[in-house]
């Protein structure tokens, strides 16, 4: 195999992280997720950024890291972030409907911060489908609502927890 076919191949095998943003790099696109994980503070959170439209190939990325801190931290409390959300293709909406359904009970908090009334009543209407407790924040509150995933309440803008005030 020549080095140029070897190149090719590699681009199309090979799937990775840059600067913690998932790259698929066989479709030369960025990933509408980016998660970061605070292992040492505060083992079962975790922030997920979401933007773009969600496609299959995002499930197939994130998910297996997420199930992996399922299984070492148990019910994870998650900060889900959306700017600039268009939603999900059929295939990626599927995967949101098993992960949904596998992991009902894995999930204790779910703050999502979001920017539209479409994402507020998104929240509303998966309240039933979890046993997490779940709330919506609007993109100004994106601080309350790392606090509320953190210690479980809302507190005061600048409360002097030292979090940083930007989403994105």
């Amino acid at each position: 195999m020549t080095s140029g076919a070897f190149r090719i191949l590699l681009r199309r095998v090979i799937v990775g992280r840059i600067n913690g943003r998932f790259i698929d790099k066989e479709r030369k696109r960025k990933m509408a997720v980016k998660i970061t994980h605070l292992d040492d503070i505060h083992p079962e959170y975790l922030e997920m950024k979401v933007s773009q439209k969600l496609h299959k190939p995002d499930y197939e990325h994130f998910i297996p890291e997420i199930e992996e801190l399922i299984n070492h931290h148990g019910k994870l409390r998650i900060l889900l972030c959306l700017r600039d959300f268009h939603g999900w293709d059929l295939e990626a909406l599927w995967q949101d409907i098993k992960f949904d359904l596998k992991h009902f009970n894995d999930i204790e908090m779910l703050a999502v911060v979001g920017e539209t009334k479409w994402e507020k009543w998104m929240v509303t209407f998966c309240q039933p489908f979890t046993t997490a407790e779940i709330r919506y924040f609007d993109v100004e509150e994106y601080a309350q609502a790392k606090d509320w995933i953190l210690t479980g309440e809302v507190l005061q803008p600048n409360s002097g927890t030292g979090l940083e005030a930007t989403p994105f």
